[in-house]
């Protein structure tokens, strides 16, 4: 190796950029290149680097604190919406009862019981932010309620008119929308903004 060629491998970037600049291996010439301005360059692409890396590291920190967030408020929701279906029977076998028959001690104190149950479940999603959505007489909101048919009556356009299942929401989050009928016709003044086609 020549002394040449051993002093060309101990350069500094700098240098180098240097000796490109003196040969015309770049592209603008005209331009004269001093060490100070080479190492202006570099600090300048260096802070560049530095605040794409402060950047995305500050973009990361706030996604995985609402990953977290969301973890937090969600994590249940599967499991919630599977217990409703435990709340929907309990409802469904209260409301199966004959009326005006005389009931059996026994049997009082099983509806007693199951009238229990369905209030402690009503308690234990009301602490985990579980609410229901019972709109009978409200507007109809395509976001809540799920139209399952129309009929003409007296109240507003687009008031609900039954409730056939209650809805739940989770937080913000929609777990099942309220199954519901909806007036169609009645009274000329409908409730502004309804869209029931949606």
């Amino acid at each position: 190796m020549t002394e040449e060629q051993e002093n060309k491998d101990n350069e500094t970037p700098e240098e180098e950029l240097v000796d490109q600049l003196d040969s015309g291996e770049t592209e603008n010439s005209d331009e004269e290149v001093t060490p100070l301005s080479v190492a202006e360059a570099e600090i300048n692409d260096l802070r560049d680097k530095l605040l794409r890396a402060v950047a995305e590291t500050e973009n990361v920190r706030r996604r995985s604190e609402k990953e977290k967030a969301d973890a937090a408020n969600y994590a249940m929701t599967n499991f919630a919406r599977d217990m409703l279906a435990v709340g929907d029977n309990l409802h469904r076998a209260l409301e199966s009862l004959p009326e005006n028959e005389e009931l059996s001690d026994n049997v009082k104190t099983l509806i007693e019981g199951v009238n229990m149950t369905g209030r402690e479940l009503n308690n234990i999603f009301e602490r985990h932010g579980i609410e229901k959505i019972d709109p009978k007489g409200e507007a109809f909101d395509h976001n809540h309620h799920q139209a399952m048919f129309e009929a003409e009556t007296d109240d507003p356009n687009g008031t609900v008119i039954q409730v056939m299942q209650v809805g739940y929401k989770i937080k913000n989050r929609l777990l099942r929308p309220a199954m519901v009928g909806v007036s169609k016709g009645g009274s000329e003044k409908a409730h502004e903004g309804i869209d029931t086609k949606a």
